[in-house]
């Protein structure tokens, strides 16, 4: 998952140099960087990003601590010791050699008492992201061997980098005029200082391999190539989208080249699922995080005191708050021993193996081997794009009402990591899936780039069947993401029995039924061109870019096909007579039933709810 918090100058500077770049370890003061990193067994911080060229830096650089000092602590050029000698050599006087260092507008303007908003007066300086993997590859990095070790670290890397490009490419603007009125991609790129820790903040340290990027707020205009500041809240509108691209992309990694599988796996009832490698011992699960029980522990606490201080439960908000609270208080101080990372493995090896066993932890990576191929055997990598955009939208609907096309896009890549469970997709593909999304089964609300569900193109003229999303949106008896797999799958059901209705429509039969396509008589909201190919139905080979039939309700074919069948079967029978019945069998007693079988409402042996 990623994670974002902002770099503001004072407390937030401090943290940067002291805990986040020294490895979150105990940095005595005076302690030079690279000399805390090693007593800290991390390694030194690298930078990242298209927009170093810009700056005089290359990919892969080490990151001084005083090219952190100028850049992220106080939006200066990483090089402005050696451009203010330049200058101040060539008569300049000392504030205007100091002034050609800055990029953009300088942070001493933001603390002048003229500035009124308070925004302004406590700028942005960088935005600190953290990229951490799934529990059970910490596990896996932690406790197998040093090879496998390695490869996982590779896998991290190339994920954290292709998300940070997407980043950078798609997601980054610029902003500048009154207010930010003004907002156009960045030039060059972004300026990203990358460091690795390996330890999370538990009191007594866990394995937790995360990467924190710390990008530059500094960025250049398209138009002029001046130095501004990026648009904060164009990236924190997308770390969610960012988040399961980087989730997707380090699945993808570890099974193309460690051979492992994915499987979700359920953390709190009725909320979503997360993925994790198949075969590792969920023990080992509660052993890593230590955290999360903690904050159990305290949370019932909290929520006592607010039921008896508001006089009702918490809502979802509310409880999102309590669980905020509850892991503020729980957290505990930074470990001040300092071990290198051969012996942290070590230390871990032995807590897993006194804890579950030798055969638990030696066994481990044979294990997730052999249940990875369990996986492939049992789950297909088949993506149906136009299934896949009537799962997306009926979720983000019946989750967030109004939306937007980056809640549709990260919703479209959680479909491709529970299709897929590891394997490759199709670059692009997540971007189809959207556009069909967008595309057939939405339209605008309000202003500005907002849309919702398009029921008209969800139950063409099938008024009644219209409100059968609505309930689900307004019933507190279940969690949000439990009413919204309801909704996806009663959608799903329905195109998918209208595809069987249009195959029974194509044989050549005398009673064969045509299921015609629905109209739409609005425009497509957003759309930027002409639709994607669509994949095709892998069981027919129907092409699902004519699915528009598929909108007609399963009750309206199902009714022409039982009305042409039953005239075949009269003209028949006036042609040859009735056909002989076979003698009735015996009665079955009246309100028997199967030992070990229940009758569930609603549901039939051979057909759809």
């Amino acid at each position: 998952m990623i994670s974002m918090s902002p770099v503001r100058p004072g407390a937030g500077v401090r943290y940067l140099f002291r805990g986040v770049m020294a490895g979150d370890g105990y940095r005595r003061a005076g302690t030079p960087l690279r000399a805390a990193q090693d007593e800290a067994g991390v390694p030194p911080g690298v930078w990242k990003g298209r927009g170093l060229a810009a700056l005089g830096l290359r990919v892969g650089d080490v990151v001084s601590e005083r090219q952190a000092e100028l850049l992220l602590g106080e939006g200066r050029h990483p090089d402005a010791d050696r451009i203010e000698r330049e200058l101040l050599a060539q008569g300049k006087s000392p504030a205007r050699a100091r002034r050609a260092t800055v990029l953009g507008r300088p942070i001493e303007h933001n603390a002048s008492p003229k500035t009124e908003k308070a925004k302004q007066r406590t700028p942005w300086l960088a935005m600190d992201l953290v990229f951490r993997a799934p529990s059970t590859a910490h596990i896996a990095w932690a406790l197998t061997d040093d090879e496998t070790r390695l490869v996982l670290e590779s896998c991290q890397d190339v994920a954290r980098d292709r998300t940070l490009a997407w980043l950078e490419k798609s997601v980054a603007q610029i902003r500048w005029g009154s207010g930010g009125k003004h907002r156009r991609p960045v030039k060059d790129g972004l300026v990203v200082a990358v460091f690795r820790h390996y330890e999370s903040r538990a009191a007594k340290s866990k394995p937790l391999l995360h990467d924190h990027a710390v990008v530059s707020i500094r960025a250049r205009r398209p138009h002029d190539g001046e130095w501004g500041n990026l648009s904060a809240d164009s990236l924190m509108a997308n770390i969610v989208a960012a988040d399961t691209l980087y989730t997707l992309h380090f699945m993808e990694e570890v099974t193309a080249r460690l051979g492992w599988a994915w499987e979700p796996r359920e953390v709190t009832p009725g909320r979503r699922p997360v993925m994790e490698i198949a075969g590792i011992d969920q023990r080992l699960i509660g052993w890593q995080s230590t955290r999360r029980q903690q904050i159990e522990d305290a949370l019932p606490v909290l929520t006592a005191k607010y039921e008896e201080r508001q006089g009702h439960p918490p809502g979802e908000k509310a409880g999102y708050a309590l669980a905020c609270q509850a892991a503020d208080q729980t957290r505990p101080p930074k470990r001040t021993e300092l071990l290198s990372l051969t012996e942290l493995r070590t230390r871990w090896r032995e807590s897993a193996i006194r804890a579950f066993g030798a055969c638990t932890v030696y066994r481990l990576a044979e294990r997730a081997r052999a249940a990875a191929a369990a996986v492939r055997a049992r789950v297909r990598p088949v993506v149906d794009v136009v299934l896949a955009a009537v799962d997306t939208v009926a979720v983000v609907y019946v989750m967030r009402g109004a939306f937007a096309r980056h809640h549709l896009l990260a919703e479209a890549r959680r479909h491709l990591t529970y299709a897929l469970r590891g394997r490759p997709h199709e670059p692009g593909l997540d971007e189809r899936i959207v556009q069909a999304a967008v595309d057939d089964y939405t339209r605008p609300v309000g202003r500005g780039r907002r849309m919702t569900a398009d029921l008209r193109a969800l139950y063409p003229r099938d008024i009644e069947d219209q409100a059968v999303l609505r309930p689900l949106t307004r019933s507190r008896a279940a969690a949000p993401y439990e009413r919204a797999l309801l909704a996806a799958g009663a959608l799903a059901a329905r195109v998918r029995a209208a595809r069987r209705a249009e195959r029974l429509g194509s044989r050549p039969r005398p009673y064969a039924v045509a299921v015609p396509a629905a109209s739409r008589s609005h425009p497509r909201p957003f759309r930027d061109g002409r639709k994607d190919g669509r994949l095709l139905e892998p069981e027919t080979g129907v092409d699902i870019d004519a699915v528009d039939r598929t909108r007609q309700t399963l009750e309206a074919a199902a009714a022409r096909v039982t009305a042409t069948l039953q005239d075949s079967r009269r003209a028949r029978e006036a042609a040859h007579g009735p056909r002989p019945q076979p003698a009735p069998a015996a009665a079955p007693p009246q309100h028997t039933q199967q030992p070990g079988t229940q009758h569930t409402p609603g549901r039939t042996t051979g057909g759809v709810t």
